[in-house]
């Protein structure tokens, strides 16, 4: 029988019918698209997940101020390394089942597929840092002000050609 995911199970019936109607009411936008600075078998990726992912000796993505205020989520990002396992993260997200991940980090953040492809050519290279976010986030705003210039200095600074978005 499928599992069913309730990606507002913490969230109450206000809440969620807020977020659900927000959601609804969004409007498509053109994607900036970026042409390839080089051809993929030439190219360092790096992957960025919303699954909440941090190393079990960083800081870890804030659940209790998420479930007490719902409105907010942790707005900031975590280094992960490429060498990085299933024994070396914890999963803090409270809209996922993180034992999927605890078992097998390839599910919200494909380090060894990402080898695999650097191994057999696919891709340049794997880059040396990966990054994770928490995927809820009613209000991005400072997660964009903030976060996502780091992570972009971070990106430049490794030569990252390419950035593969790895949704929760």
């Amino acid at each position: 029988m499928p599992k069913t995911v309730d990606s507002f199970r913490h969230l109450n019936g206000v809440t969620r019918r807020v977020i659900e109607t927000w959601i609804k009411m969004e409007t498509p936008r053109p994607i900036p698209w970026t042409p390839m600075p080089r051809p993929l078998a030439e190219c360092n990726v790096a992957l960025l997940s919303s699954g909440g992912i941090a190393l079990k000796s960083d800081l870890p993505f804030d659940q209790a101020g998420e479930r007490a205020n719902p409105w907010w989520g942790d707005p900031s990002y975590r280094l992960i390394p490429k060498s990085a396992t299933e024994e070396d993260i914890e999963v803090y997200h409270l809209h996922i089942n993180p034992g999927y991940a605890r078992k097998d980090l390839n599910c919200l953040l494909p380090l060894g597929r990402l080898q695999e492809l650097a191994d057999c050519g696919e891709i340049g290279r794997a880059a040396d840092s990966h990054y994770s976010i928490m995927g809820y986030l009613p209000n991005p705003e400072t997660m964009l002000r903030e976060s996502v210039p780091a992570i972009i200095a971070d990106l430049k600074r490794e030569k990252v050609d390419l950035l593969v978005l790895v949704p929760s």
